[in-house]
């Protein structure tokens, strides 16, 4: 049996606040959290200095020993304390929230962003109420059908249906969601394993050549710091994060590894030590820093127009972003023999299955067959 106990807890005034202590632990109904104590919301005086005070602290007691005693009967009637006794029923969309905010420090700005308009897109399609107890199998596959339809004017200035790996991506966060209430006891069946998840499709990679990226580099750039990371990326494989948060006091040498990094991957938190060429170090040396940041740090946003523009100067017709010179470094590595185990290492993927996606882009034994039949055709050179 749960044996209940009212204390007290000083404050920093001249006040002591009244609380419940539960030994063991109970079940807090209404979060679903484990805890030994439920405060009351109730304060006495510490010395009460006159016959108001002492009144104060007398009715304060007695409200503090009616609610002991109905916990006492809750307990004694299985209405109360323990996981089966009880029938958790929280707020959904406020734990998502929460979900969400704990993200907010511990992932990439891009990937929190990603986090937050799924919530916003969960929360449309759920009228900003929903509680653990209303959710079924039916609930889950019409949030499917609603992502698979649902219509943004994200970035556009007309009505569109996101993308299927959008969708994709939102639903795997909701899962994830799911899968967090089941673990902490808000829901009693693992609605996760009843979802059918929402198959990405391939999409294609861009890459650029090594003498796309030569000529890139004797193209003027409105923000030289942009030409400077871009090239970074696609000689190092590292994502704009990690460049952007690169200090001198990462960057190493000695004659056993050469020139090399050591830093915390922003995206998986995995501390690694890895190699760059000379000339990767030699853009980091170009720069107007000599401790602290190198690059300076910037935004994202900032980025994104200047090498727009730079890219339409060197007449580079493929649809390339920042994170397409990550691309073209694990491309051209692939390309120039260097094995897929390792490839996936400096990229600092968990899975060699999530690199083997560049091997579709460069498929060596494909273009060595397409090769093979050679006709000696009159007036073809």
């Amino acid at each position: 049996m749960i044996k209940v106990t009212l204390r007290k807890k000083k404050l920093k005034s001249e006040k002591e606040s009244l609380y419940l202590d539960y030994y063991p632990e109970i079940i807090n109904p209404n979060t679903g959290e484990k805890t030994r104590r439920e405060f009351l919301d109730l304060h006495v005086f510490i010395n009460p200095k006159n016959q108001e005070e002492k009144k104060f602290n007398q009715e304060a007691f007695e409200v503090a020993n009616l609610v002991k005693s109905k916990r006492e009967l809750q307990i004694r009637n299985k209405e109360f304390g323990f996981k089966e006794n009880i029938n958790i029923n929280i707020d959904f969309v406020n734990f998502y929230q929460n979900i969400v905010d704990e993200y907010y420090n511990k992932t990439s700005e891009s990937n929190y962003n990603t986090w937050k308009a799924s919530l916003n897109h969960f929360i449309n399609f759920s009228n900003g109420i929903i509680m653990t107890s209303q959710l079924d199998v039916n609930y889950i596959n019409r949030y499917r059908t609603y992502l698979l339809n649902v219509k943004t004017t994200r970035n556009s200035k007309e009505p569109k249906k996101i993308s299927r790996n959008t969708a994709s991506s939102y639903y795997k966060n909701f899962i994830y969601v799911l899968k967090q209430a089941y673990k902490r006891n808000f829901i009693e069946t693992n609605l996760a394993d009843e979802a059918e998840y929402i198959k990405e499709e391939e999409t294609h990679r861009e890459y650029l050549t090594e003498e796309e990226l030569t000529h890139l580099w004797q193209i003027p750039i409105k923000y030289e710091k942009v030409k400077h990371m871009s090239l970074f990326s696609a000689l190092s494989g590292l994502r704009f994060v990690d460049i952007n948060k690169l200090e001198w006091k990462d960057v190493y040498k000695d004659k056993h590894q050469g020139y090399y990094i050591q830093f915390r991957e922003q995206k998986t938190k995995n501390i690694k030590n890895h190699p760059i060429s000379e000339t990767a170090y030699n853009i980091l040396k170009s720069q107007e820093t000599s401790k602290g940041l190198i690059f300076g740090g910037i935004k994202y946003s900032q980025i994104t127009r200047p090498l727009k523009a730079w890219l339409v100067d060197g007449n580079i017709t493929k649809k390339i972003s920042f994170h397409n010179f990550r691309h073209s470094y694990a491309t051209l590595q692939l390309a120039n023999g260097t094995d897929i185990y390792t490839v996936s290492k400096l990229l600092g993927h968990k899975n060699v299955a999530t690199t083997q996606i560049y091997t579709k882009i460069l498929d060596k034994n494909k273009i060595e067959a397409a090769n093979r039949i050679n006709l000696n055709l009159d007036g073809i050179s």
